[in-house]
């Protein structure tokens, strides 16, 4: 897929509920740390705890990164602060923890956003990403088409480096994922339109071999 990620990029993994927006992340995520990238992770599903123990599961441990303060994992459902169910994009952006960072994932990006966001709201949200991507950092963003408005959605698929589209199918009882790369702009090396994969417990994402021509 690509090789690698570009830096200084934006990246973006769409799918609906339990089309594996946060399994994708979460393999991605652990291949960049184990390559030194800092790494900010922003969700809003699970706690703090529940995100470091859905990567256990995997076979990801995180343990000693977050230990070395290499990756960070911040969630709307603190379990040191208090929760809070109105934080909103703007202030995530505006955190003094995103300079410490090279990748910031965000898991989902459409639940921190306002319903009533115009047009102009829609290009400003863009630019200040890009900016911040300008001085050297990417962002992740997991996005549910059912969450968020259509002309966002468009506008960020236009502007992102690397779009992944993400599906499931049931085919003979037996559900079977894939991967479409839509975009994935200054790529290293060859790019695979679709890869099928699947999730084992312990052994994390696993392409699924008869899946690819």
């Amino acid at each position: 897929m690509g090789l690698r990620m570009r830096n200084r990029s934006i990246y973006l993994l769409q799918g609906k509920v339990g089309a594996g927006k946060s399994l994708i992340s979460q393999r991605l995520i652990h291949g960049m740390a184990h390559n030194g990238v800092k790494i900010l992770v922003i969700t809003t599903e699970l706690t703090t705890r529940g995100w470091i123990e859905q990567m256990e599961s995997i076979g990801y441990g995180m343990t000693d990164f977050i230990r070395t303060g290499q990756v960070m994992v911040l969630s709307r459902y603190g379990t040191v602060a208090d929760s809070r169910q109105d934080v909103t994009f703007e202030e995530i952006l505006n955190s003094p923890a995103i300079p410490a960072a090279d990748v910031i994932l965000i898991d989902s990006v459409g639940s921190l956003l306002p319903d009533n966001m115009e047009k102009q709201d829609h290009f400003e949200l863009i630019q200040q990403l890009r900016k911040i991507a300008s001085e050297g950092r990417s962002f992740m963003l997991c996005a549910d088409p059912e969450e968020m408005d259509g002309n966002l959605l468009h506008s960020l698929r236009a502007s992102a480096e690397v779009v992944l589209d993400l599906d499931n199918v049931l085919i003979g009882g037996e559900l079977k994922r894939s991967i479409v790369i839509t975009r994935f702009l200054r790529a290293a090396g060859p790019l695979q339109t679709s890869v099928g994969w699947r999730v084992e417990p312990g052994m994390g994402f696993i392409v699924d071999i008869t899946a690819v021509s």
